[in-house]
């Protein structure tokens, strides 16, 4: 089964309307919550009079940070960042003092229908000193900036040096030192469904289930005993069926806090689901960065040396998995897929006044790779070298495997240039640069982006959480035959749309040689499903399929003693195959896996066989280093010159993400990735003002990608499997949204190379490429 494009076996029960999302739930006695948010970006609370909402019919229970003190925790950051000598501050519930972000919850309102609690939320009367703010990352620093926190001078939240090498003596020999400085601008996970939690406190059996929009059960199930000051192993959390997430539904919030404790005080079920504009608010948001960086190289387009600063807008507080995006991902994957010899980069989280960042789909891969990429384009452009060839001339190279970049990874494995040249091979780019050149003498603006990428997976090996000062993130599963001969599969993972009941059924089916049918995939329910830290950081497949493989192989050594004893063999001799043990050199001598698990687990023929009763296993896996999935992408763009608009002619992706379980699903992350990376480097961004108030509030404002967007892609694979799992797998989750964004920027730059345009910030927008080529054709460069 593994390597076949099975169709999602999730599909049916989705597309007919059949799924169980957190807001369809109905349990008796629900009541709502909603939320009042500040709507200042910087304030000093003066006093919160709930008395007109608390007479309001239906009310049940209005709530501030005053009634939370004592009884519920602030959010933690758990370990401070690198060199942080004082502890940040921690996330209120709701806010008490001040509101550091527009959106800041600072009351609850529960009510007996959610029209109740919106009407009885307009009459809470919030009196605020607005105070000054600051919301654009070089303004935070700037001298005199109004500071967030106290405590923070320059509004520093952390600071972290990454690297290795001789840089000094690189840069001191270079033939050509290339800068730049870029910006990842800000943008909205915005999945399809927002974050919706459903909270039931029994105060009867002192039990409290939670079904919550989640990609991390036993993670959230922690937080919330640590914040409510509940026992672990009386709480259930559940993630059922979940619409999207990248990365938004990691971490634990305040207003999701803050809702399950009203379960807790009314003894009743709570519902509380965000609408988009408080999506838009509230929900961590992504990227936001600006980079001052700088190459060394030869003249031959050797590339030896990276240094400079990036600094990351953390928003107004640190969320608990917010610091390791830039210092933990960025700066370290800014080799790329290049042997660069030395790298020094100071990485600075500042404190704004905005809504607070997290990871989103890459979670600081795609700036890394945006900057390194741009660079290995102005580097070709600096020495008038085809930037094809600048990265042949750069890639690790094969025989170089595993190799240990200057950040401290060590790429286990890769084609860099094997995809490379079969991206090359796709366009047909000798011809295609022909072409170039034609369509610019006839006044068009063509152009031919490239983006090579490296994608860290398999998110936290305990041996790089050390490093890290973070846990281990190591994941368990649990394979269980009934005696029907079905499978029962349990995983610590949370899925939210990327087909993991198929993908998990199709390993289960091939290891184990029943039918993928036969096999049922149960996660995200911490009652029933083992211990496992979540979906994130491309690591499913490649952590949670590997403990799957590893029970699935515990499964079928004990499965084997159990045949053995059936077939009057010494276990030695029995050999598995295609769902069958048979004896060596007497194959008509078999029992099936289904015959072997009856006789398991009803057990009437094992009575003197000394075997122990039932077949079911678990293991664990934790891997010893990161999978690193590569690729190259390339795009061919025709710019208008009248109105800026860039048309996306071609778009190639070739990809290795090690093993490949299911083509088919493969293929939807990449398109789904890509498009959202076209979207990052053409129109989608988030505005704020000078004051700290949120411009594209809504999708009115914030262009997301449609169908439309999404030019027809071509896409291939390379399989390099990875020697750190069983299964050689490697994530390409976020692959497609690493690697599109540089392939456009870089095409679009291509594309005006005539007019003497060396570099523009995305996003790309028409008004800013228009802006640009009227300057240049004025004379300006």
């Amino acid at each position: 089964m593994i390597g076949r494009s099975v169709k999602r076996r999730e599909d049916p029960r989705l597309l007919t309307g059949k799924g169980t999302f957190t807001d369809d739930l109905r349990l008796p006695g629900l009541c709502y919550v909603v939320f009042v948010r500040s709507p200042y970006a910087h304030a000093r609370i003066l006093s919160i009079d709930t008395g007109r909402a608390r007479a309001h019919p239906g009310v049940l229970a209005v709530l501030t940070g005053q009634d939370l003190a004592g009884r519920v925790r602030a959010i933690p950051l758990i370990r401070r960042p690198p060199g942080q000598q004082v502890q940040p501050p921690p996330v209120p519930v709701l806010a008490t003092e001040r509101v550091v972000y527009q959106g800041e919850p600072v009351a609850a309102v529960v009510a007996e229908s959610r029209e109740a609690a919106y009407d009885a939320a307009e009459l809470v009367e919030v009196e605020y000193e607005p105070l000054p703010a600051v919301a654009d990352i070089e303004a935070a620093i700037a001298e005199g900036a109004p500071q967030v926190h106290e405590g923070f001078p320059g509004n520093i939240a952390f600071h972290a040096r990454v690297g290795s090498g001789d840089v000094e003596r690189a840069f001191h020999e270079a033939e050509v030192v290339v800068s730049q400085r870029m910006v990842n601008q800000r943008l909205v996970p915005c999945a399809l469904e927002p974050r919706s939690l459903v909270a039931h406190y029994d105060p009867v059996s002192e039990r409290l289930t939670v079904w919550l929009t989640t990609q991390r059960p036993h993670h959230t199930r922690w937080f919330i005993a640590h914040l409510l000051g509940l026992p672990e192993h009386h709480i259930r959390v559940i993630a059922p069926d979940v619409g999207g997430a990248f990365g938004s539904k990691e971490p634990m919030y305040p207003d999701e806090t803050a809702a399950i404790y009203c379960s807790l005080l009314l003894g009743r079920p709570v519902k509380w689901t965000e609408d988009r504009r408080e999506n838009f608010q509230a929900t961590t948001h992504g990227r936001d960065q600006v980079a001052h960086l700088e190459v060394a190289a030869r003249r031959d387009g050797t590339i030896t040396a990276v240094r400079g600063t990036i600094y990351a807008n953390m928003g107004a507080y640190l969320y608990p998995n917010s610091p390791g995006v830039p210092i933990a991902r960025t700066a370290p994957l800014l080799p790329g897929a290049y042997t660069i010899g030395a790298v020094a980069v100071d990485v600075y989280g500042v404190y704004t006044n905005t809504t607070p960042t997290g990871p989103y789909r890459g979670a600081g891969r795609p700036e890394a790779t945006y900057y390194i990429e741009r660079l290995v384009d102005l580097v070709a452009r600096e020495l008038d070298l085809d930037p094809a060839e600048v990265r042949r001339r750069n890639f690790v190279p094969n025989d170089r495997f595993p190799y240990t970049t200057p950040t401290g990874l060590t790429y286990d494995s890769g084609n860099f240039e094997g995809c490379f040249r079969r991206t090359l091979e796709l366009l047909d780019y000798e011809a295609l640069r022909r072409r170039q050149r034609e369509e610019w003498e006839r006044g068009r603006y063509l152009g031919i982006g490239f983006s090579s990428y490296v994608e860290l997976g398999g998110v936290v090996p305990s041996r790089q959480a050390a490093r890290e000062g973070s846990s281990g993130m190591w994941e368990s599963a649990v394979v269980r035959f009934h005696p029907t001969g079905k499978v029962t599969v349990l995983l610590g993972t949370a899925g939210h749309g990327q087909g993991h009941e198929t993908a998990f059924a199709q390993v289960a089916s091939h290891l184990l040689g029943v039918p993928m049918d036969d096999v049922e995939v149960v996660f995200g329910d911490t009652e029933v499903a083992p211990f496992g830290f979540g979906t994130f950081g491309s690591r499913s497949l490649t952590v949670a399929g590997a403990a799957l493989a590893r029970a699935c192989q515990k499964v079928l050594d004990k499965a084997r003693h159990i045949a053995a004893h059936l077939l009057e063999a010494a276990p030695e001799d029995i050999e598995f195959e295609q769902g069958r043990f048979y004896v060596r050199g007497a194959p008509s001598a078999a029992k099936s896996i289904q015959e072997v698990a009856q006789a398991a687990i009803l057990g009437w023929k094992l009575f003197d066989s000394g075997l122990e009763p039932g077949l079911e296993a678990q293991a664990a896996f934790d891997p010893p280093d990161y999978a690193f999935s590569s690729g190259t992408h390339a795009c061919v763009v025709l710019v208008d010159p009248e109105t800026g608009q860039v048309q996306i002619e071609r778009y190639v992706a070739v990809d290795d993400c090690g093993r490949i379980v299911n083509p088919l699903l493969v293929h939807g992350q990449v398109h789904g990735g890509v498009a959202q990376g076209i979207a990052q480097a053409l129109y989608e961004y988030v505005v704020y003002d000078e004051n700290g108030q949120l411009l594209t509030p809504s999708l009115n404002e914030y262009a997301v990608p449609r169908a439309h967007h999404l030019p027809p892609l071509e896409v291939d694979f390379i399989e390099t499997p990875s020697p750190l799992n069983p299964l050689g797998v490697k994530g390409i989750g976020e692959g497609g949204a690493i690697a599109a964004t540089p392939a456009v920027a870089n095409a679009v730059l291509d594309a005006l190379r005539p007019l003497g345009i060396r570099h523009l910030d995305i996003p790309l927008t028409p008004e800013k490429v228009w802006a640009a080529i009227q300057e240049a054709r004025g004379g300006q460069r």
